[in-house]
């Protein structure tokens, strides 16, 4: 995983790069979850690649080393009543921007980036910033932000599948399979589905 991008902007004299990624965009329940990560100047962890492209063993291996590693982690996620409210975009974009805002070291100690590599959107923050299209493609830290951010929210599907069982929450992740969308139509939503993103299955 390429660290040209990374290494040209400390070239620039940023010091603090933060790479920030989303996943749930797509799903009909859950959160949606970001993450903002800052890992060590120069270092690439190996098998380390976009998210989707990784197995469950793979994902969570990984995930143990990036945080391991990392400088700061941050966490922002944005429940479906704020994402029905303010539609999934502007909550994908506040999500971003609280990871940001959460980014803490290994002591529990607040950090400010000095820049931020996003993928795919923009933050709405006063911070210098960067949109990457694949950014998890492109940023090695993109990749790292996208793993863990990936596996955080398939451990609050678990939770979620157990708190609301029949949907199998905790194998489709939320996503609108087959199975989940007969789910819905069965049993009608639960108090975590995007009920904006069910116009087609609940009448």
């Amino acid at each position: 995983m390429p660290l040209k991008i990374e290494k040209d902007l400390q070239k620039k004299g940023y010091e603090l790069i933060a790479c920030i990624d989303e996943v749930g965009r797509g799903c009909l329940a859950g959160d949606v979850v970001a993450c903002a990560i800052i890992m060590p100047k120069g270092m690439a962890i190996e098998g380390v690649t976009d998210s989707k492209k990784l197995s469950v063993k793979k994902r969570e291996k990984l995930y143990g080393e990036i945080t391991k590693y990392a400088v700061a982690i941050g966490i922002g996620q944005i429940g479906p009543n704020i994402i029905d409210q303010i539609n999934i975009k502007e909550s994908t974009r506040l999500a971003m921007k609280k990871s940001v805002l959460n980014l803490k070291d290994g002591n529990g100690r607040s950090i400010l980036p000095d820049f931020l590599l996003v993928d795919a959107e923009n933050i709405p923050i006063d911070i210098p910033q960067l949109s990457l299209i694949k950014g998890d493609e492109k940023s090695h830290g993109i990749a790292c932000a996208s793993i863990v951010a990936k596996v955080y929210r398939d451990r609050l599907c678990e939770k979620w599948g157990q708190d609301y069982q029949g949907y199998k929450i905790e194998k489709n992740k939320g996503y609108g399979t087959k199975e989940h969308r007969e789910a819905i139509e069965a049993f009608g939503p639960s108090p975590i589905h995007r009920m904006t993103f069910l116009k087609n299955i609940v009448k």
